[in-house]
């Protein structure tokens, strides 16, 4: 295994040089010096110890990421595969992801204990909102990260994210396909950029169609299934004739619940009502009848988002400091059946 003394023979300079360089003591040496110490560090294939900074940049080839928020009695599976793909791709692109948590009182604290202690490289974030505090201030401080999702329009920051329009106007326009014309959309509260964004794609597509959307025809709700239940109740409790005959739900869990609902109320859901979710978490394959929604790729989105912070880190410029990536209808039972009845 090669030593210490190897590099320096093969740098042409002395230990005491090379353990500067080692040290990350740059300004004992020249640059071009240490570029020199670098190379034969490369060459010979010299491991300094692992608790050693990575040589290059002073770098800890730590990640950070906070873990999500959630109201008590709420899921995010989405997040959860994205920090599972996100750890993946980071080790192996020679990083690992240093997650934390933090109140929302307290979460600057956090941030700039991490950055003043140089404990980390990078941030990548997640569940953005508009004004998003932890986006301004990191665009502030000149910090490398990358959001998975968006903020405020006019904030030029390097983010990723999946068009969330274009999956919901590709399962209206399958419903249509089927013969649907009366759809409804479970939707979360006002606010929520992915999914005002999803339901851009709902109004979107059946405006592009001509078919109407009744002043009820969008429910809204929290992350859970009760609010699937609540919004399938609100709608069969009108006259027959207008009632939906197809439900896009923001989420596969609200989907879960408009399903709970429909099956309690005697509905055969993929015949007397069709059912879209969003998200593709693992368990809806298993369903009964197996759920159609709409999938992230997620292995490509935190594949990009670190090919994306890498060049951050190292304090080059982006040629492309936005992504949207286009999801999957994954078209399954839940809607399968072709309704006769176009009324």
């Amino acid at each position: 295994m090669p030593t210490i003394k190897d590099v320096a023979r093969e740098a042409g300079t002395s230990i005491a040089t090379v353990s500067y360089v080692l040290n990350n003591k740059n300004h004992e040496v020249g640059e071009a010096t240490r570029l020199q110490v670098l190379a034969a560090i490369e060459r010979i294939g010299y491991r300094p110890n692992i608790n050693a900074r990575n040589l290059q940049a002073s770098r800890t080839m730590l990640i950070g990421y906070a873990w999500h928020d959630l109201q008590h009695g709420q899921i995010n599976p989405i997040l959860d595969q994205f920090i599972y793909h996100l750890a993946q791709s980071a080790e192996a692109a020679g990083y690992h992801l240093l997650t934390f948590t933090h109140d929302n009182a307290h979460w600057q604290n956090v941030y700039q204990d991490l950055i003043k202690t140089r404990r980390i490289d990078g941030f990548v974030l997640s569940n953005t909102k508009r004004d998003d505090p932890r986006v301004c201030y990191l665009m502030s401080q000149g910090f490398p990260f990358v959001s998975f999702g968006q903020a405020n329009p006019d904030w030029d920051f390097p983010y990723i994210d999946t068009d969330g329009s274009s999956g919901v106007a590709e399962a209206v326009n399958h419903l249509i396909g089927l013969g649907h014309r009366r759809i409804a959309m479970v939707a979360w509260p006002e606010g929520s950029l992915s999914g005002d964004m999803r339901l851009h794609g709902y109004y979107k597509a059946m405006a592009e169609a001509g078919l109407p959307v009744l002043p009820d025809d969008v429910q809204r709700g929290e992350q859970d299934e009760q609010t699937g239940r609540d919004a399938l109740n609100v709608w069969l409790n009108r006259p027959e004739a207008e009632r939906p005959t197809a439900v896009i739900a923001v989420t596969d869990l609200i989907a879960i619940g408009v399903m709970t609902a429909a099956k309690a109320a005697g509905l055969i859901v993929g015949r007397d009502l069709a059912v879209i979710g969003h998200d593709d978490i693992p368990l809806v394959q298993h369903l009964d009848p197996a759920l159609t929604t709409i999938r992230q790729p997620l292995t490509e989105i935190s594949q990009a988002t670190l090919a994306m912070l890498q060049p951050l880190i190292a304090g080059e410029d982006l040629p492309v400091r936005q992504r949207m990536f286009t999801p999957s209808l994954i078209i399954r039972e839940s809607c399968g059946a072709v309704l006769h009845n176009k009324a």
